[in-house]
């Protein structure tokens, strides 16, 4: 009785494991399907840049309503059915402490550095960097690059990278000399670069949509 029991136990912790793993990441956006959103309104967000639940709830009512053949109902419909895949109402500090404690640093690959920001690039987050010309700044993106592909043991974030370049500073040969330093194949941590270079202010908005989009597939 207690085998069986210990048994059912198992496949129950099983089974909200597997749940746990479908949930975690974004919401795609195709998911409001389900809720009753046509496939022809997901198929506009999708156009207008919108490719998971969440980017709709960050964004401003306005910005939903601006969008080609979406009416303020469809708009309120679409905001409406997603808050309720991405609560952003409050929540307790345990909830808080539990996310926190999922977020993965990513090694600068320098351990003074690291030690600085109390392990690395901290994941979820944005950063920025800034300093006078010649200063590491792109060595340090280049670098990244290639660390956030390391086992999460070894300070990266077994991912890949996508590096949208604003000023042509971009060389492949730097990454294939970190990836030698961290004992990794040259040509895998190159394919797992996406690459995009942008020639004004316009064009890096264009890419970042299409990186939404990048993401959203992978």
């Amino acid at each position: 009785m207690a085998l069986q029991a210990e048994r059912q136990a198992e496949g129950l912790n099983g089974e909200l494991g597997e749940e746990e793993d479908e949930q975690f990441g974004p919401h795609l956006v195709q998911e409001l399907e389900k809720a009753g959103i046509s496939a022809g309104d997901v198929k506009k967000l999708q156009e207008a840049g919108f490719y998971t639940v969440e980017s709709i709830v960050y964004a401003p009512r306005k910005k939903i309503c601006d969008i080609k053949g979406i009416s303020e109902a469809k708009a309120d419909k679409l905001i409406q059915e997603a808050f309720k895949l991405v609560p952003i109402g409050f929540t307790t500090a345990t909830d808080m402490h539990l996310k926190r404690s999922q977020l993965v640093q990513i090694s600068t690959g320098s351990k003074e550095l690291d030690k600085l920001l109390n392990g690395g690039f901290e994941t979820g987050s944005i950063t920025e960097l800034f300093g006078e010309f010649r200063t590491g700044k792109s060595q340090l993106c280049h670098t990244l690059a290639v660390t956030c592909q390391l086992p999460i043991a070894n300070g990266g974030a077994e991912g890949k990278c996508l590096y949208i370049d604003t000023e042509g500073t971009f060389r492949p040969e730097r990454l294939l000399a970190v990836a030698e330093r961290f004992g990794l194949q040259g040509r895998d941590v190159l394919d797992n670069v996406t690459y995009a270079r942008a020639y004004n202010s316009d064009h890096q908005m264009t890419l970042l949509t299409q990186a939404a989009a990048l993401m959203a597939d992978s």
